[in-house]
């Protein structure tokens, strides 16, 4: 059961580090070629599509399949690697995501004025931390990869 479910948060973990990656080396670049306006009519799109039970299992479901995983293998030479997979995981995918990315997203939603001031204040300052979230999970992803192999 235990490798059952590591093997499942890391598989979830690693999708949603696969996701803060795509945006950062395929996404975000592509983007930067686009007009002022079709970029921020591009982000308020994916701002929305992203709000779906894939996403949402992904997301959520790596840690919280990744706690069971610890609770179940508490003893197992895996833990220190869970542990620090986990928490590579909340910081990268949910404390920058919620304090950072979300917020500029909902400003951005919202904004009011040119396509090229929104744009200018969101694309250079959410790609940057979108950056931080894909070294983050992708961290993660890596730890739980290692404690997979320990079990």
């Amino acid at each position: 059961m235990t490798k059952t479910a590591l093997t499942t948060a890391t598989a979830l973990m690693g999708l949603s580090a696969g996701l803060f990656a795509t945006f950062s080396y395929v996404v975000m670049p592509g983007l930067r070629r686009a007009s002022d306006a079709a970029f921020v009519d591009t982000m308020r799109g994916i701002n929305v599509a992203i709000l779906n039970p894939v996403f949402a299992l992904t997301f959520g479901g790596a840690f919280f399949v990744g706690v069971l995983a610890l609770v179940l293998g508490w003893g197992d030479e895996s833990r220190p690697w869970v542990v620090a997979g986990l928490v590579l995981y909340v910081i990268g995918a949910y404390v920058i995501t919620f304090a950072v990315n979300v917020p500029m997203n909902d400003t951005l939603e919202a904004g009011k004025g040119s396509a090229a001031s929104l744009r200018e204040a969101f694309e250079d300052k959410w790609t940057m931390w979108n950056h931080a979230r894909s070294v983050l999970t992708t961290g993660g992803f890596v730890c739980l990869v290692v404690g997979v192999l320990k079990v």
